[in-house]
């Protein structure tokens, strides 16, 4: 990970406060699953990513966590989280990416301790004509890329392109989506040019990414707050297969999962009893629907073929 995670005391966050109170900030409220998260941040474009990000909280419901942006001198991009209130200091934060990944994951951090039966997934989901299908996979193995590619099918809507919440029960697992908008790349309409016109409509940010709203080209029906998950698809990017999709046992899943982090590079608490809830987790979960392997070694499109043809 790019930047380090300490945990502090709730002392120590109440100075970092105090040393702050000079600072002018603006603040806004984002719901994620129910879970009220308000930002501070100096830094306007910020703000304005976050609120254009997520769906807003009522200014009546107080913050069951706060992110709060700051710098000093060392340079050093850390997170400081103290647990009890749910506060995380972002220092030294430049990139959007990383921010609203760190308030999903705080509030991912409430919500598996409050509620035994929901989870959370770093990971996309769309609805398809063929049932519920979530892309679970370790960066830079074309996550975004398929996601929006099933996006491309006749009927398909998406859910999230990034993180969902997960409630598990005697059925089929429910997936939730997170976010408003979604925090596209320039390069999708490189990729898929029916996305091209969104990215032409989109202001991008020093990193090349920019907050997009996929209705403004496949309409408002196209993005739904939920479905129920038929299909699991992991992927990977290994030259030395030349297996492109093998059907997996729920265990070996687990297994790959375990190794590769969860897929999920921004768990802001990783001690031993946080981890058991996940791993119990995605050890129901892999269980509850057809799990596959896609290798995304070949070109985007003879993927995405591979993709749909285990889906269907």
């Amino acid at each position: 990970m790019a930047y380090s995670v300490t945990l502090i005391t709730k002392e120590r966050m109440n100075e970092l406060r105090q040393s702050l109170k000079s600072q002018k900030f603006i603040s806004a409220k984002a719901d994620i699953h129910g879970i009220c998260v308000k930002l501070y941040s100096t830094d306007r474009t910020m703000v304005d990513m976050w609120e254009s990000n997520f769906h807003s909280m009522s200014d009546s419901i107080r913050p069951h966590a706060s992110i709060i942006l700051c710098s000093d001198d060392s340079r050093e991009t850390k997170v400081l989280y103290e647990t009890v209130s749910h506060t995380a200091f972002l220092l030294n934060f430049d990139y959007y990416g990383w921010v609203k990944s760190i308030g999903l994951a705080v509030a991912s951090d409430i919500l598996e301790d409050t509620y035994d039966s929901i989870s959370h997934v770093h990971g996309a989901v769309i609805d398809t004509p063929f049932g519920g299908v979530t892309l679970i996979a370790p960066s830079k193995t074309g996550k975004t890329t398929h996601s929006w590619g099933l996006l491309r099918l006749d009927g398909s809507r998406l859910v999230t392109d990034d993180w969902y919440f997960v409630k598990v029960g005697s059925g089929r697992p429910i997936a939730y989506g997170s976010e408003k908008n979604c925090y596209i790349d320039a390069d999708i309409g490189k990729v898929w040019s029916e996305f091209q016109p969104l990215v032409d409509s989109s202001t991008f940010d020093s990193k090349g990414r920019a907050i997009a709203d996929i209705r403004w080209v496949a309409g408002d029906e196209s993005v739904i707050p939920m479905t129920t998950i038929k299909t699991i698809i992991l992927l990977k990017r290994d030259s030395n297969d030349k297996n492109v999709s093998i059907e997996m046992t729920a265990g070996d899943a687990f297994e790959y999962l375990k190794s590769n982090n969860l897929c999920n590079p921004h768990q802001i608490v990783t001690d031993e009893r946080k981890l058991k809830i996940r791993y119990d987790f995605f050890k129901q979960y892999l269980q509850s629907a057809s799990v596959y392997m896609i290798n995304t070694t070949r070109d985007p499109v003879d993927t995405q073929k591979a993709i749909r043809n285990v889906i269907q």
